[in-house]
C-alpha cells in the first residue's frame, strides 16, 4: 500500500498527517508505530489520519508513536486545521474551521502564514494535594491527563527519567499521565518541557501541557495574567488566553508543513 503524507509540525511536536477523505487508507498499531519511528520510518510523535465528518468539516483521528488511539492533542489539532487548510476543506466563514475530534467539537482559525488558534475544552479534575516521593505534584485534564512539577532550573531537569517515573504511577494516575516540568519566567511567561504518554519520552512542544501549565500556574497565584507565553523545548513560543472561569481557553502557535512524501508499506 502506498500512501500520500505530509510533515507537520507544531512549535516542534512532529506528526504525519494523511488525507483519509475518502476513507481508502486503514493502518494498523504496527504500521502506524513503524511510519512513527524516528531513522527506520518517517518519525513523529504521532499520526493524524483526516476523515470525513457528519456535522463538521473534518474529523481529525490521532493516534499516539505507538501506534494506538490516543487523546486530545492541542498542537496535533492546530497541524490538522492548517493541513485542512490546504488540501481544500471548506471553511466554515474566512479562515475558520470547525471539526471533531474523540466525540468532541473544536473550533480552530488559521491566524495568516502558519499559524493556528485552537478553542481547546474546558479543563477538568484538578489535583493539587498530590506527593510524589516527597515532592509536590499537581495535576489537571486539558484534553489529556498532566502531572505538572515546578523547578527554579528546568535545564538541569532530568525529563525523560524522572518523567518515565511518574508517568507509570498508576496508583495516582489510573490510565498514566503525561508529565510537564515548569519554571515560571514573568508574571505572564513560563518555560515547559514535557514528558508525553504514548511517544514514552520528552518532546519538543505539548499543547494541551502548555494549556495545563498555564492554566495551573494561574490558579495557584504562580502568574497574574490570562494571556500567558508559554516557550518549549524546541524554543518556539505557544500563547494560552482564557478567562477566568477557564471556560472560553484558547491555544495559539506556529503549525506549518516541513515537507511532503509517499511510502510502501507491507
Amino acid at each position: 500500500m502506498k500512501i500520500t503524507f505530509s510533515k507537520l509540525s507544531g512549535a516542534g511536536n512532529d506528526f504525519i498527517v494523511i488525507d483519509n477523505m475518502s476513507r481508502s487508507v486503514y493502518l494498523n498499531p504496527l504500521q502506524i508505530k513503524k511510519l512513527c519511528t524516528r531513522r527506520t520510518g518517517i518519525g513523529a510523535d504521532g499520526l493524524i489520519l483526516i476523515e470525513p465528518s457528519a456535522a463538521y468539516a473534518f474529523s481529525m483521528k490521532y493516534f499516539n508513536a505507538d501506534g494506538f488511539l490516543g487523546s486530545m492533542c492541542g498542537n496535533g489539532g492546530r497541524c490538522a486545521v492548517y493541513f485542512a487548510s490546504t488540501i481544500g476543506i471548506a471553511a466554515a466563514a474566512e479562515n475558520s474551521y470547525t471539526f471533531e475530534a474523540n466525540g468532541n467539537r473544536y473550533d480552530a482559525w488559521v491566524l495568516g502564514t502558519e499559524s493556528v488558534k485552537l478553542k481547546m475544552l474546558p479543563p477538568r479534575e484538578f489535583r493539587t494535594d498530590l506527593d510524589i516521593d516527597g515532592e509536590c505534584c499537581y495535576a489537571v485534564n486539558t484534553g489529556s491527563p498532566h502531572a505538572i512539577l515546578y523547578t527554579s532550573d528546568l535545564d538541569s531537569v532530568n525529563v525523560n527519567e524522572t518523567g518515565k517515573r511518574i508517568r507509570h504511577r498508576t496508583d495516582l494516575f489510573v490510565e498514566g499521565t503525561n508529565v510537564n516540568f515548569i519554571e515560571i519566567t514573568s508574571p505572564h511567561s513560563l518555560a515547559l518541557r514535557t514528558f508525553e504518554r504514548g511517544v514514552e519520552e520528552e518532546t519538543l512542544a505539548c499543547g494541551t501541557g502548555a494549556v495545563a501549565a498555564a492554566l495551573m500556574s494561574y490558579r495557584l497565584g504562580k502568574i497574574s495574567s490570562t494571556t500567558v507565553q508559554v516557550t518549549v523545548k524546541s524554543g518556539d513560543t505557544l500563547e494560552v488566553q482564557f478567562n477566568e472561569e477557564m471556560d472560553n481557553l484558547f491555544l495559539s502557535g506556529p503549525a506549518k508543513i516541513i515537507y511532503e512524501g509517499s511510502i510502501t508499506l507491507d
